[in-house]
């Protein structure tokens, strides 16, 4: 979707993608995702989600990227914090703590700017995006995780046809494709009964994978 669709939103406040919790699946594949830590862990498209203080609560350093100035300010205010405020060419740097937003596109992010990490918790971003944006947005993260870094991936599977995203529904297949010569270990899928898929009478399947950078 493009930029403004995502700043509309937050704008207006039609934010019914916000989780009022910690996501289940980061507790969940906590010790095989982040076992090993202290990490420095990338959030993408992270919107105000409590993700974010909790991987800092766990000793962890964190960068969100997030396109949206009222969402990194929620994100901000929802965790008592008070952060700074720099420009760092196409971002704003928002900074507090073990906390960092770098509020702007995502697929302006490089090395130089997020810095090392090895972790990515891709927990609703590349199903946010539409097919044309998913190759440019893996491109992306491809370049900046490190060898033998994580992903812990989140993703949909449906009938597009019976529902226009986001989310999107991004099959196994896209995945292996996106992450061709990557380990990844399948830990988890389920077909939830319960939320707006099930109103609309949509079978989906919801995977989680572990991916590692050769």
């Amino acid at each position: 979707m493009h930029a403004e669709f995502w700043l509309s939103r937050w704008e207006e406040g039609r934010t019914g993608f916000h989780r009022e919790d910690v996501h289940a699946d980061l507790i969940r594949f906590e010790d095989r995702f982040l076992g090993d830590g202290p990490h420095r862990v990338l959030v993408p498209l992270c919107g105000k989600t409590l993700d974010l203080a909790w991987l800092a609560s766990r000793g962890h350093t964190v960068v969100g990227v997030e396109l949206s100035p009222v969402a990194a300010a929620a994100l901000f205010e929802q965790a008592g914090l008070t952060p700074t405020k720099t420009e760092d060419g196409p971002f704003t740097r928002w900074t507090a703590g073990s906390i960092t937003i770098l509020q702007g596109d995502v697929f302006e992010a490089t090395p130089e700017r997020v810095g090392p990490i090895d972790r990515i918790w891709d927990r609703a971003a590349i199903v946010a995006l539409d097919p044309p944006r998913r190759e440019r947005y893996a491109a992306t993260v491809r370049a900046l995780l490190p060898s033998g870094g994580l992903i812990l991936q989140n993703a949909f599977a449906y009938d597009q046809s019976q529902m226009d995203g986001p989310p999107f529904a991004v099959p196994e297949d896209e995945i292996a494709a996106h992450y061709a010569g990557w380990d990844r270990t399948l830990l988890l899928r389920e077909n939830p009964i319960e939320g707006k898929f099930a109103e609309r009478g949509i079978v989906i399947e919801i995977s989680r994978y572990l991916l590692r950078k050769p």
